[in-house]
């Protein structure tokens, strides 16, 4: 039975056969329903301080907690001490207990397989490492490490199983505690202390109202030791040019006598306040009931897979890590977190990523939710563009997210025929929506003469591509914007369709608000000097016509600008030429001047190449469907598809955060996976690519 709970095995690793700073940028990430998270290397050493094998959600699914950062794990043998952990210090791995790992694999949790073949002379204590002819012998000790992220609670459970012990051993676990933002790191100065609530170690912070971490481990005893740790070493918020050493606090260590096979459970629960009976809970959490739970959820999302295809049903399980609930009222709405480690629901990324992560994968009451959610936040005729990262509040500077919003909505009404909610619940707000924008809305959103949205100022960052620094717009992309105004005139196109049948005077309103804006869109964008269309015209009239993205929507929305065949395919090759990498489309072509083929460093040069060269992924999906439209879904067309969404499925199970898809890419070859390492709208348009294909 424990066998078959390990479920659809996600990714898989031969430490031995890496070498060490290759394995250190091989990730993995396990989520529950609330945000919290756990997450680390495939060595267990972390490398992000958003690392942690437990990252608690106490305002789900946000201000969240990482409060357990790591374990100093250590097996005593008559031969020695020996270090399973791995942990880094200024120049160096200390210990460095990845030799002892042999494999890891994640499925429903993730597992490390440790071995350690120790000979040793009789009689000396001593390893052995001189030829002698005294009796040897060798001590061979196996055990698996699984971590597993409860589903409905803050609480990581980590499972020893000893499955090879022939002689006796002591087994040491150190646990090691931020308790701090997950977006800081912590000093030593920090007011952390603890208590004992039984058998149970409580964690705090000296200070009125501090949340706590519960530690349990009911077949080891604990031992008061209480101690800093300094100087973590970071690497990654290192390359990014970001405080990257941490001191971290241990209030003791678990010991135990371990003679023959054992399993031995640590538990670790993050919650706001002192319960008396927290070890009563505790003591009630089985492990095999836990892996159970996971299987069973594992099976019922694989089970709502269109394909039966190890590759297809991986990529719901990553669609499925975004999927949580926000605790809005007392109630909990489905919403959709960006990206992990450190987004949370972002409306544009949600609207982009509702299709591909929740109609495509037959989540049809959660999409439900998604969107009405984000329509009861909707104010002034907007949808929000995000939630704060620690309360409720909803802040609206994007002009594209509302229209994203009404495309979402078309799409569920189309998976899913619920006239209901879409007429009561979505359609008011979609209305609501045009007509301020008709009008004028906040941030200078307004149609202009010409029917064309035009959007913001010099000081405002409203599109997707909104990096911005000390007051430094690198994408000033205010006016007219190209792909704002294809999804303008696809969002009149749907309502006038769907009032075609239901309201001759709406849908006549409509069809010639999208004939004006058709015809306004051909003249102003199409470029016929360069065979492309402008990206943006700026109020003062200055056309900008680098090649970037943007214009893929004009082809791949359900309702395109009557642009003409010829003309839609000159866009694709234009795109396929100087953008198409193997990841995604670069944010701007190589021969630009401002190209930045890097993303590395502070954040200033990091926001500068956000969209000057970066490659994303989530574009893959806009440009597959262009290019399966204008070749009329071909098979050929399927198979070249194929070909080039392949690098993006090995990356989903090889690289950067196995199991996931990152958010960004090196402008330059060979491409590194950057910025968060899970990224929702990656994962969605791959998912709806593969679905476009394989239809």
């Amino acid at each position: 039975m424990l066998q078959k709970a390990k479920g659809l095995k996600i990714a898989s690793i031969s430490i031995c056969d890496n070498p060490i700073d290759e394995l250190l940028t091989k990730e993995w990430l396990l989520t529950n329903e609330y945000g919290s998270y756990a997450s680390s290397t495939v060595i267990g050493c972390n490398a992000r301080g958003y690392h942690g094998l437990l990252v608690g959600s106490l305002n789900p699914p946000v201000n969240r907690i990482m409060a357990l950062s790591n374990c100093l794990e250590i097996i005593i043998l008559p031969a020695g001490v020996f270090n399973l952990s791995t942990f880094e210090f200024p120049d160096k791995l200390v210990p460095a207990g990845f030799g002892y790992i042999r494999h890891f694999h994640q499925d429903i949790g993730v597992h490390f397989d440790y071995e350690l073949n120790v000979a040793h002379t009789a009689g000396d204590g001593h390893v052995s490492s001189q030829p002698s002819f005294q009796k040897k012998h060798t001590s061979l000790i196996k055990l698996t490490k699984s971590v597993y992220l409860l589903r409905e609670e803050s609480t990581v459970a980590i499972r020893y199983n000893f499955t090879g012990v022939n002689e006796p051993v002591e087994f040491i676990l150190r646990p090691f505690v931020g308790l701090r933002d997950f977006h800081s790191l912590q000093r030593a100065y920090a007011t952390l202390c603890s208590s004992r609530l039984g058998d149970v170690v409580s964690v705090h912070h000296n200070i009125p109202g501090s949340c706590e971490l519960y530690l349990h481990c009911p077949a080891m005893r604990f031992e008061d030791d209480k101690q800093w740790w300094f100087n973590f070493v970071y690497r990654n918020d290192r390359e990014r040019g970001q405080n990257y050493t941490e001191d971290l606090w241990t209030p003791g260590f678990f010991k135990c006598r371990i003679e023959s096979p054992a399993e031995i459970v640590f538990l670790a629960n993050l919650s706001l306040s002192v319960l008396n009976n927290k070890q009563e809970q505790l003591n009630l959490i089985d492990i095999s009931a836990v892996e159970e739970d996971l299987y069973k959820h594992q099976s019922d999302v694989t089970a709502a897979a269109k394909f039966d295809d190890r590759s297809f049903k991986v990529l719901c399980l990553a669609a499925d890590q975004f999927i949580v609930k926000r605790q809005l009222n007392r109630h909990h709405r489905t919403t959709i977190l960006a990206g992990f480690p450190w987004f949370v629901d972002w409306g544009r990324d949600a609207f982009i990523a509702l299709p591909g992560l929740l109609l495509l994968t037959n989540r049809y009451d959660e999409a439900k939710s998604v969107l009405t959610t984000f329509a009861h936040a909707a104010n002034e005729g907007m949808i929000p563009n995000r939630f704060d990262d620690r309360s409720n509040t909803a802040y609206f500077n994007s002009v594209d997210a509302s229209l994203w919003f009404i495309n979402a909505g078309f799409q569920y009404l189309h998976f899913t025929g619920d006239s209901k909610t879409f007429t009561q619940e979505l359609l008011p707000i979609i209305r609501w929506i045009v007509d301020s924008y008709q009008k004028g809305t906040h941030f200078n959103i307004y149609a202009d003469v010409d029917g064309l949205i035009s959007a913001g100022d010099k000081n405002t960052q409203l599109t997707w591509m909104d990096a911005k620094y000390e007051g430094v717009a690198f994408t000033p992309r205010y006016g007219k914007a190209v792909e704002v105004n294809a999804l303008w005139y696809n969002a009149l196109c749907l309502l006038a369709q769907f009032y075609g049948e239901r309201n001759s005077e709406d849908a006549k309103q409509y069809k010639l608000m999208a004939e004006q804006v058709g015809r306004a869109f051909c003249n102003l964008f199409w470029n016929e000097a360069v065979g492309y269309l402008n990206d943006c015209i700026l109020p003062n009239g200055f056309v900008d016509n680098s090649i970037r993205p943007n214009q893929i929507f004009a082809v791949s929305l359900p309702f395109s600008p009557p642009l003409s065949l010829q003309q839609q395919k000159s866009i694709l090759d234009c795109i396929q030429k100087e953008l198409l990498t193997p990841y995604g489309l670069r944010t701007l072509n190589v021969r630009n001047f401002n190209y930045k083929g890097t993303y590395t460093g502070p954040q200033r040069l990091r926001d500068e190449a956000y969209h000057q060269g970066t490659v994303w992924p989530y574009l893959i999906g806009p440009f597959v469907e262009a290019y399966l439209k204008v070749n009329e879904f071909s098979r050929q067309s399927k198979k070249t598809a194929a070909d080039i969404i392949a690098p993006l499925m090995q990356h989903l199970t090889e690289d950067a955060c196995l199991g996931q898809v990152s958010e960004i890419f090196n402008g330059d070859a060979p491409h590194k996976p950057k910025g968060c390492f899970a990224q929702a709208w990656s994962v969605a348009e791959v998912l709806r690519a593969y679905h476009l294909i394989n239809s």
